[in-house]
């Protein structure tokens, strides 16, 4: 019997260089520009979550600003709608996802059509039906259903409009998608003729599930753990277990202990580790939205980054200690502040909150430059901010 492979020792350093490499902010644009470039990048993200909050440009957008320096808004409204290589269904959270990843997510849809979904239980079939009826003459938007009692709302963010929990419902179980986004208004269409199918395609399987879930990790994250392949879905790490001691043992995946990870194991792909050493040049300078992959699982970021990041929206005021809706700063291989931000639309300009310095950020030496490389940074950015 074979022996376990030693793991591999890595620094945190290391790791970081990794990652960052994997969420391809080590250089400026790694994915060119246009409806291409978002299509690349959500294909190599494997996601890119969406969230309603606004005091800046909303993250779904802001996280492909960082990886394409000449994004428009237009590139993902045409991405979406017109050249149909991205959909919106739910991930770890409501998130564009790209549309060869399509059938991995079809189980997941069949199962919501078989069991219903929890927060949609008090759905009618009535509202069901005339939902339907509506988008099979059409697209259409939740303005363009003028007929609703209103009801009581279940919980705080749940829609008084049963139509719209009704088409909500139905998009949840694959009936319909989201063919168009303005702001965050949705037009819903049916999921086949949308896409052009006279069928959907072939759902996956569970087995292939898995073996996306991992891969997809792989490639976005560079160094994994169970807890960042299967984040928010720990039903799945069983499976994955499986699969990872697999490809251990035929060499495909090795062991790796980073330093302060403690009992947390982690592993990479030999290729990835042979290509480690890259340095991310100290000029490179990121402005990242708290919903950013290198963000939003707040645990992997404090081990790799030595930063913990607060997400203080729903804290008291008097309680904050970032700000409001504050975003992360890389410099570099660093997180070195925290920028509390909102954008005066009407007034045109990036207003600063709070400027917070973290980590290596809060050393004096330095410190001169390191703020003018941000703030160049944060012009460039209020000039997205303020675009279209």
């Amino acid at each position: 019997m074979s022996r376990a492979p030693k793991p591999l020792h890595l620094t945190t350093t290391q790791a970081r260089q990794i990652w960052l490499h994997a969420q391809r902010l080590d250089e400026r644009a790694p994915f060119g520009d246009g409806a291409r470039a978002v299509a690349d990048a959500v294909a190599h993200l494997g996601y890119v979550q969406i969230d309603t909050i606004n005091v800046i440009e909303r993250c779904h957008h802001h996280i492909l600003f960082s990886r394409i320096p000449s994004y428009r808004r237009a590139d993902l409204r045409h991405a979406q709608s017109v050249d149909r290589s991205v959909f919106e269904y739910w991930t770890h959270a409501l998130s564009y996802v790209p549309a060869g990843d399509f059938r991995f997510f079809l189980p997941a849809m069949r199962e919501h059509r078989r069991e219903g979904h929890k927060w949609f239980a008090s759905v009618k079939p009535a509202d069901t039906r005339k939902v339907m009826r509506l988008v099979r003459a059409g697209p259409l938007t939740i303005r363009d259903i003028e007929d609703d009692v209103l009801t009581e709302k279940e919980h705080l963010w749940q829609s008084r409009k049963p139509s719209k929990r009704a088409l909500q419902l139905a998009f949840y179980t694959g009936a319909v998608t989201i063919s168009e986004r303005q702001g965050m208004l949705k037009t819903y269409e049916l999921m086949t003729r949308h896409f052009g199918w006279d069928t959907l395609p072939r759902p996956a399987s569970a087995r292939e599930i898995t073996t996306y879930l991992l891969d997809r990790a792989l490639r976005s994250q560079g160094v994994v753990s169970l807890d960042s392949i299967c984040h928010l879905d720990a039903p799945r790490k069983k499976a994955v277990v499986g699969l990872i001691a697999s490809r251990v043992r035929r060499g495909e995946l090795v062991p790796v202990v980073i330093d302060g990870a403690g009992k947390q194991e982690h592993w990479a792909a030999p290729t990835t580790l042979e290509a480690n050493g890259e340095v991310v040049s100290p000029d490179l300078v990121h402005i990242l939205s708290p919903f950013d992959p290198l963000i939003i699982q707040r645990k992997r970021t404090s081990l790799i980054f030595g930063y913990n990041h607060l997400f203080e929206a729903y804290v008291p005021k008097a309680k904050r200690k970032l700000g409001y809706f504050a975003l992360p700063v890389l410099v570099g291989d660093e997180i070195v502040a925290a920028l509390d931000l909102k954008t005066d639309r009407q007034a045109k300009k990036l207003l600063m909150q709070k400027w917070t310095w973290v980590g290596q950020g809060k050393k004096t030496a330095g410190r001169k430059e390191l703020k003018q490389k941000i703030e160049d940074e944060l012009d460039r950015f209020e000039r997205f901010q303020l675009s279209e």
